[in-house]
């Protein structure tokens, strides 16, 4: 018989244990740090200073005087060192189609030099929006080969070119060809009519967005928005590669993660050797810019194919609103079947194919375009996987859900840089347009399932027309999307600045998923992180008063985790989580089921030292919880300035 630890040696185990446990909390709640620009990105604003803008603008200021103040408040809301410039036009010569020139070069963000820049701007002469946007273009960083940046050109405007030389919205078009990684947004200040539809044709051609401001707050809010989705633009990670337009010369590509781009109706090839027994999973994801023209009926297909019988399977995904492009991602498997007769068992040359198909008057330029490709070996001879669980269960809509506090969050800008998060609940800020990403780490036989909440906001002015929406995608580890096409969840709830939620979720992961027949059950065959995306709607700009949407995540990692994906597989022990105080989903007393989320190994030594221990971690978590004074309404969901 082992002989009992000395009280002292628990004691120590047990402080140091609570400490490590401590130190996650706290690691996991942090905001996490900026990241770096990537090479090649920036935004250049074009701020029209031609005589107009010396008008008033109706709250007893002029159009200059909000444009100052607006180009300030953006300066202060973009992240530390986002390369940003300014150019002016009309603002040098009382009469002149040349007169443009740049006010402050675009480099690592200078807020008192932007304040400064724009001060020293008097309105005086024309309007070459056409020529000011060929030389902002010029402005911009060009990426170093191989990178994949983001250059915004963001025009503020409060009239119609009277240039024409060359003609603004042709001038839009031709550099948003020139590079798939630059885009013009644009910003009407007070316009109508003639003025207002030669700016949306801008950012139609330039395959980026335009946005309405008839006050001055409108204003602030409307460039803040602009300029906050150029800098928290999706980080890319990958190795370069061109695709082939067909068969023949697709390159070959072995498991890992790569770049590309991928043009309107236009398809793209790529090759990879597959054993006969092995899973091979592919995704892609094209990231158009925030807002840019599409069709709802647009679709990103990816499928796999394998010598001339044609697709051994394929997977279509939708935008599936009208507002304005977002990230959307195709995910398929090739899995050989039980019994390896299969018209895809073979081991050989396969090609990962990927098509975008737009339609007429969508988007016209190319996207940036991320894939992946991992390799499931299949599991050790002898052993028996665990039955597969296609039944949403107690997963399903009516699953008790956390109510605890929520704690504050930053989502990420895509799969690389999710945010993890665990069991709980989290407050975090979206944008018109944004899409925020996080991932829940999920084990075998365990489901996801969450809802999403958009905060009560206060709206503007005659928005009552204006309707919007809330969106929420879950993805697997492979990045396979699982809640488009389920009867249990809806992807889209609308959104008019009202409270409004939607619910999504998992069947359990079992290795065994991979041979039923749902499409929204077969990708669930591996456990690890998986993703939540959440979007709002691009209209929301034209609905909310404030800059940002506030939105709530109730998190909850149902059942619990098994050691493998084996028949039999013993029960993991788990440790408390962020946002879990112990108690279970519905916020009762945890009733002995054990901690849901975050694996940790079991330390026994003796049973009351477990349960002491335990009880300082559930003690732990619970006041890291308790609301802190000033930290505004109580109720999470009530207005929108967290």
């Amino acid at each position: 018989m082992a002989q009992r630890p000395h009280r002292g040696a628990v004691a120590l185990l047990g402080g140091l244990l609570l400490a490590l446990t401590a130190g996650q909390l706290q690691a996991t709640a942090a905001t996490p740090a900026q990241g770096q620009a990537a090479e090649g990105t920036g935004m250049v604003m074009v701020l029209d200073s031609s005589g107009s803008m010396a008008g008033g603008d109706g709250s007893g200021s002029t159009r200059i005087d909000s444009a100052r103040k607006a180009v300030g408040t953006v300066a202060d809301a973009l992240p530390d060192g986002y390369p940003t410039g300014l150019r002016v036009y009309g603002a040098d010569k009382a009469k002149g189609c040349d007169d443009t020139r740049l006010a402050q070069p675009v480099a690592a963000l200078d807020r008192a030099g932007l304040k400064r820049a724009v001060a020293g701007v008097r309105p005086k002469g024309d309007t070459p929006i056409g020529l000011s946007l060929r030389k902002a273009a010029g402005d911009l960083p060009r990426p170093a080969v191989g990178a994949t940046g983001k250059r915004t050109i963001l025009l503020i405007s409060d009239g119609e070119d009277n240039c024409q030389a060359p003609p603004p919205c042709k001038a839009a078009a031709q550099l948003a060809a020139s590079g798939v990684d630059l885009h013009i947004d644009a910003i009407g200040f007070q316009v109508a009519g003639k003025a207002r539809a030669q700016l949306e044709c801008i950012a139609k051609a330039g395959n980026g967005r335009y946005y309405d401001a008839p006050d001055a707050r409108a204003l602030a809010r409307q460039l803040q928005r602009a300029g906050q989705l150029s800098a928290d633009g999706y980080r890319f990670k990958g190795k370069q590669i061109r695709g082939a337009t067909t068969r023949g010369g697709a390159p070959g590509i072995v498991p890992g993660q790569y770049l590309d781009t991928l043009g309107p109706n236009e398809e793209r090839y790529y090759a990879a050797g597959l054993d006969a027994a092995s899973t091979a999973d592919f995704s892609a994801t094209v990231v158009p810019p925030p807002g840019a023209a599409v069709d709802s009926l647009d679709m990103l297909r990816t499928r796999i194919v394998y010598g001339t019988t044609g697709s051994c399977d394929s997977t279509s995904e939708r935008f599936g609103q009208h507002e304005g492009a977002t990230p959307l991602t195709s995910g398929v498997s090739r899995i050989p079947t039980q019994g390896g007769n299969g018209g895809c068992d073979k081991a050989g040359r396969y090609w990962l194919v990927v098509e975008r198909r737009a339609a007429k008057g969508a988007a016209a330029a190319r996207w940036p375009m991320e894939l992946t490709f991992h390799v499931e070996h299949p599991l050790k001879k002898g052993v028996t996987p665990a039955q597969s669980e296609p039944e949403y269960g107690a997963g399903g809509k009516d699953a008790p859900l956390p109510t605890t506090p929520p704690q504050d969050v930053t989502g990420g800008t895509g799969f690389n840089d999710a945010r993890t998060l665990h069991q709980g609940v989290w407050r975090d800020k979206v944008l018109p347009a944004q899409t925020l990403w996080y991932k829940v780490p999920v084990g075998w036989g365990q489901q996801l399932r969450y809802d999403v909440e958009f905060s009560n906001e206060p709206t503007v002015k005659g928005h009552g027309t204006h309707t919007s929406y809330g969106g929420t995608q879950v993805y697997t580890p492979f990045r396979a999307p699982v809640g488009s096409g389920t009867g249990q969840f809806s992807p889209q709830v609308s959104y008019n600045g009202r409270q409004a939620s939607l619910s999504m979720g998992t069947v359990p992961v079992a290795w065994t998923n991979r041979y039923e027949t749902h499409p929204d059950v077969v990708p669930v065959h591996r456990n690890g992180d998986f993703y939540l995306a959440v979007t709002l709607g691009a209209k929301a700009a034209e609905i909310a008063q404030h800059p940002q949407i506030g939105v709530v995540l109730r998190i909850a990692v149902l059942g619990q985790e098994k050691s493998g994906p084996q028949a039999g597989a013993s029960a993991v022990r788990a440790e408390l989580s962020p946002g879990d105080s112990g108690r279970s989903a519905d916020g009762t007393p945890d009733g002995g089921g054990g901690w849901s989320t975050g694996r940790v190994v079991a330390v026994a030594i003796g049973g009351v030292g477990v349960l002491l221990l335990a009880g300082l971690a559930v003690a732990y978590g619970r006041a890291r919880r308790k609301p802190q004074a000033g930290a505004g309404n109580s109720d999470p969901m009530r207005g929108g300035s967290w």
